[in-house]
């Protein structure tokens, strides 16, 4: 097996539309989360979202004419794997055939679904848009970014809901492990921020009702009443060490492992002992060599804000690490500050769990006030704190039972 290094980086995030700013306001505890600015919510009790700001996608190397022709999700897709491949420095020092592309979306074209389907019900199906098909499919942004940086290798967008950006990256890893890339881009993207999405979403109980932004989202908080839905997208480089090395790259983390189970056990909410989610934080940390001795362990829980979620999370980390391994990891919740952004959601918290390995520093779980005594580890609650970490995990888990865990290792 080859090893697999991150060497570039790119985000759209409520937060922050660049790696900078991005990871500044997560460590300064910033929280993007604010009311609802897309259309009003007047006839609705869901309030607050993590919305993009300040989103042009011509800043961001997207031309008016592709901006146009895609829809909000392929557009952040677009920007943050521009991002990504400028900042590895990659483009044109790497045979195309073995250049490919794994971003996916948990529901695509939103916006653009909508929008057609009004067309034809209030003027016909003659008017519908010939861009409609290729601008709605959850697979359009790898394709459409496989094209923009002719990356000719593999392209394998994934649908996994809330896991994708996760499971998009952990076999973009596999891939290029087995020796069948060189490099990939790799990631999630979501904008479903929509009057249909939160409907859905609010009428199957899973969204905070909380008016106040600050502690709308707040994971592993007695107060806890359902997440925050958000947008976004996260992209990155992940290279074949050698080819890195050889190159000349930047290196931010080398990728050293992978978990991927299915609980099995109901379409949303997800098994109450944690047992499956457990398996997948142990295969990728049994993949890398995690040594509960030696090891200083980051976790970016996927920590959703849920009663059910953050409960379960919490007893399978502790089936996965043991109870002493789990008291001592040092753990938070970026949703506390992004909300959750879905199919974008693991791509997102992979590279903020990388910068916390490379940097040193944990982002907080901010609004932590009144832990739940049933998730009783470190969570890291409302401040950033300093640690030497050697070894990161992130994990994700999505409607269907999806688990996802990837891990990244200092280099």
């Amino acid at each position: 097996m080859k090893r697999v290094v991150i060497t570039g980086m790119g985000a759209i995030t409520p937060v922050g539309n660049n790696i900078e700013n991005f990871w500044n306001n997560l460590i300064a505890g910033t929280c993007g989360i604010d009311f609802i600015s897309a259309f009003s919510t007047d006839e609705l009790p869901v309030k607050v979202a993590g919305e993009v700001k300040n989103f042009n996608p011509a800043d961001h190397g997207m031309d008016a004419g592709s901006a146009r022709r895609s829809d909000r999700y392929a557009q952040f897709a677009m920007c943050a794997a521009n991002q990504a491949v400028a900042d590895s420095d990659i483009q044109g020092k790497i045979d195309p055939e073995r250049f490919g592309v794994y971003v996916g979306s948990g529901i695509g074209g939103m916006h653009t679904f909508v929008n057609e389907t009004e067309k034809m019900l209030s003027k016909g199906p003659k008017m519908i848009s010939p861009l409609f098909v290729p601008m709605m499919i959850s697979n359009i942004a790898s394709g459409n970014i496989a094209i923009a940086h002719n990356a000719q290798g593999p392209c394998l967008p994934v649908v996994t809901a809330c896991a994708t950006g996760s499971h998009a990256i952990g076999e973009a890893y596999r891939c290029i492990a087995g020796g069948f890339a060189d490099a990939i881009i790799a990631g999630g993207a979501e904008a479903s921020i929509h009057p249909l999405a939160v409907g859905g979403f609010m009428n199957s109980k899973a969204l905070s009702r909380s008016e106040d932004p600050k502690t709308a989202s707040t994971p592993f908080d007695i107060n806890r009443s359902g997440f925050v839905m958000a947008e976004g997208a996260g992209v990155i480089v992940l290279e074949e060490y050698e080819h890195a090395m050889a190159r000349g790259a930047k290196i931010y983390a080398e990728v050293c492992g992978y978990g991927n189970t299915c609980d099995a056990h109901h379409y949303t909410a997800p098994r109450p002992d944690g047992a499956c989610a457990a398996r997948a934080i142990k295969q990728a940390l049994t993949e890398a060599k995690f040594d509960a001795e030696k090891d200083v362990l980051h976790i970016n829980a996927h920590g959703t804000s849920t009663p059910l979620n953050d409960k379960s999370e919490t007893m399978a980390f502790k089936l996965a690490l043991g109870e002493e391994a789990a008291h001592k990891a040092h753990i938070c919740s970026t949703k506390s500050m992004t909300g959750h952004m879905l199919g974008a959601a693991g791509a997102v918290e992979i590279i903020a769990a990388t910068l916390a390995l490379k940097n040193g520093i944990v982002p907080p779980t901010i609004g932590l006030q009144n832990p739940d005594p049933e998730c009783d580890l470190n969570y890291t609650p409302n401040q950033a704190q300093k640690a030497d970490l050697s070894l990161a995990i992130s994990t994700s888990l999505g409607f269907g039972g999806h688990n996802a865990c990837v891990a990244m290792r200092k280099i």
